[in-house]
């Protein structure tokens, strides 16, 4: 099923629809900005400055459910992206990525196994998933993976649409 017809809000309050990528490959991850893992950051904003003009956009969903490392409102998210960080990627409105809130998007997205070919809730900030220009789901990488390792590397090689 294609992601594209799920509404999202934007960081900056604006509501849409994943369909404002449709024909793009997108790396969709939650982040958080309070994480051992927040240093990621730097490698999705250089996988965006490196992949962007042929296609692949990197979408942050800031999520506070685990350890409440993203306690921060919108404004403070984005800030402290793009100040620390210097991204400029889309970023979308907090949200819920496990559980009785959680965003559609997400209950899409969790559709698409893992590794060990099981589904299921997000284990913890900076899981990654993969979705191609159609808005299919084709990959999922651990909270763990570097954005610049050379499995997601490849997977986004493989599915670029320019």
């Amino acid at each position: 099923m294609s992601i594209h017809e799920q509404s999202i809000t934007l960081n900056d309050g604006t509501t849409t629809t994943m369909a404002t990528w449709a024909g793009h490959l997108l790396l969709v991850v939650n982040v958080a900005s309070e994480c051992g893992l927040t240093p990621q950051y730097e490698g999705l904003q250089r996988l965006f400055d490196d992949y962007r003009e042929r296609g692949l956009f990197i979408i942050g969903a800031p999520c506070n459910q685990f350890n409440n490392q993203e306690p921060g409102t919108d404004a403070q998210v984005c800030a402290f992206a793009r100040e620390r960080y210097g991204v400029d990627f889309p970023l979308l409105a907090k949200l819920d990525v496990n559980g009785e809130h959680e965003h559609p998007l997400y209950t899409e997205l969790k559709k698409q196994p893992r590794e060990d070919g099981h589904g299921g809730d997000i284990e913890w900030n900076f899981e990654k998933f993969l979705v191609d220009p159609e808005g299919v789901t084709i990959a999922r990488f651990a909270p763990t993976v570097d954005p610049e390792d050379d499995a997601v590397i490849a997977a986004i090689e493989a599915n670029l649409p320019v």
